[in-house]
């Protein structure tokens, strides 16, 4: 799956840089939020809650969606920042969404993507985005020029990592914010211990971030207690009936 998806999106990615080159793209005039001092500061559980319209392993999770209202009703449920998904292919996102959610919550706004690409990065800054991810399986050696480039242009950075190795890649890169992907990206199965085998192998002064396959409040307190500083919650809350009310008692966890 994850071979598929990135051979779709470098050819995406080249058909985007060529209807709308790097000067060609609008200039942000807001200031970044940032999403590592929204985890920091939180007073409770600090989760980020995710917009994903579809879900490679479960289908479509919600339909008619309204992502601006959505997002205001995550930022009232306690969410510390909101994600959003902008694959449109397997994924359902948009890089429209992601200007709706930052125009409707006082959140960080974080761009989940397959982000391989330095024309990525200016563009999520140009949409809106305060953070990005990287995905250290994805872009190798590239990471440590790709982190460099959203710091240069303000941009905070998730480096999502889902072996030992990756995590390697991301302290040595400089990653300040690490991600353990629970889901495996070949397989699509959860196992929520990667997160508890690898918190290990990231230093304290860095900021842990657990995503994938968080069902339940026991979930999440086996995740903070296995060493996360914070938690990505999507699926659950997309299928919810009322996602405001799931994340609030998440957030008490």
């Amino acid at each position: 799956m994850i071979d598929e998806i990135l051979s779709y999106v470098r050819k995406e990615v080249e058909r985007r840089k060529q209807e709308f080159p790097v000067n060609d793209l609008p200039v942000r005039s807001n200031s970044i939020r940032s999403l590592s001092r929204s985890i920091r500061n939180s007073q409770f559980v600090p989760i980020i809650a995710e917009i994903k319209p579809i879900s490679p392993s479960e289908g479509i999770l919600r339909k008619n969606l309204d992502v601006a209202a959505l997002a205001r009703e995550y930022e009232v449920g306690g969410a510390i920042a909101i994600s959003v998904l902008t694959e449109q292919k397997y994924f359902g996102g948009s890089l429209k969404s992601l200007v709706e959610v930052k125009e409707s919550v006082a959140l960080p706004v974080f761009r989940k993507d397959f982000i391989i690409d330095e024309y990525q990065i200016y563009e999520s800054a140009s949409y809106g985005a305060d953070s990005i991810l990287l995905i250290a399986s994805c872009v190798r050696n590239k990471l440590p020029s790709l982190l460099s480039l959203a710091n240069e242009i303000g941009l905070e950075t998730i480096v999502e990592c889902r072996t030992a190795q990756d995590v390697k890649l991301a302290v040595d890169s400089g990653a300040k914010m690490v991600g353990i992907n629970n889901r495996n990206l070949h397989t699509l199965r959860v196992d929520l211990d990667v997160t508890k085998r690898l918190a290990k192998y990231i230093p304290s002064n860095k900021v842990l971030i657990s995503e994938s396959g968080i069902k339940t409040a026991k979930d999440i307190r086996f995740l903070m207690g296995a060493g996360a500083n914070a938690v990505l919650i999507g699926t659950v809350l997309m299928r919810s009936k009322r996602p405001g009310d799931r994340l609030q008692k998440f957030v008490q966890a």
